[in-house]
């Protein structure tokens, strides 16, 4: 493999260079990158981390699509529908972990079935601070540990779709849930983490989640104000 992580800017002409390189090329120092520099490294095959970069244009997203082997753009926080919609062309495995918004947008609905295709495993986007009903549903259809930590707020329609989750599914980041999101959630197939729950009331449903909770294989902690329903 390759590495060379303080490396910050990188000329057209040293990508081009790189991209000859057999095996893992490591460009996490990379803070730049031209859509001609995107194209060049496009034409490695293996392994590409890009891990610093910060902002991807359509025609750089374009061209790393056509990249063969795992792409890593750990530090995306977002994308254009545009771009997005380039990157869920990509062949191989696909790394966005510091994604922080799925719109519903075309191009974000096709990157966020790309990102549930992987098989098994987990998939982390516990950066995502953002998540549109819509991409909700793609997500969804992830099977293994989906990492959502990230959010904040899960509206009654977000949960019936990841009820249908099958594995693990982790939503530290909510503090609450009504009572339509709880008893949807309480059907998920699998441990679910909601460790940033604040009140579980007397309702027959969250009552109903307490009980899933309760029968969970996992060692869990709850840091509730209210706890009426356990």
């Amino acid at each position: 493999s390759a590495s060379s992580s303080a490396l910050a800017t990188l000329s057209d002409t040293a990508a081009e260079a790189l991209a000859k390189h057999e095996g893992e090329l490591d460009l996490d120092g990379l803070i730049l990158l031209s859509d001609a520099a995107a194209h060049s490294l496009a034409k490695h095959e293996g392994t590409l981390g890009i891990g610093s970069l910060t902002s991807l244009s359509d025609n750089a997203a374009a061209a790393l699509a056509q990249h063969k082997g795992a792409l890593y753009l750990s530090g995306l926080a977002t994308l254009s529908d545009t771009a997005a919609d380039a990157l869920a062309t990509h062949a191989g495995p696909l790394g966005l972990f510091n994604l922080t918004l799925l719109s519903d947008g075309p191009g974000h609905l096709r990157l966020a079935t790309k990102l549930a295709s992987r098989c098994g495993g987990t998939l982390d986007l516990n950066k995502l601070a953002s998540l549109s009903n819509a991409s909700t549903e793609p997500l969804a259809e992830f099977k293994g540990s989906l990492l959502l930590n990230g959010l904040t707020l899960l509206s009654d329609v977000q949960a019936e779709k990841l009820a249908q989750h099958k594995g693990r599914l982790l939503l530290n980041g909510l503090t609450s849930l009504s009572v339509t999101a709880a008893r949807a959630l309480a059907k998920h197939e699998g441990d679910i983490y909601l460790q940033g729950l604040t009140s579980l009331s007397d309702d027959p449903c969250h009552l109903r989640l307490a009980e899933k909770l309760a029968a969970q294989s996992q060692n869990f902690y709850l840091t509730f104000l209210s706890l009426k329903a356990l």
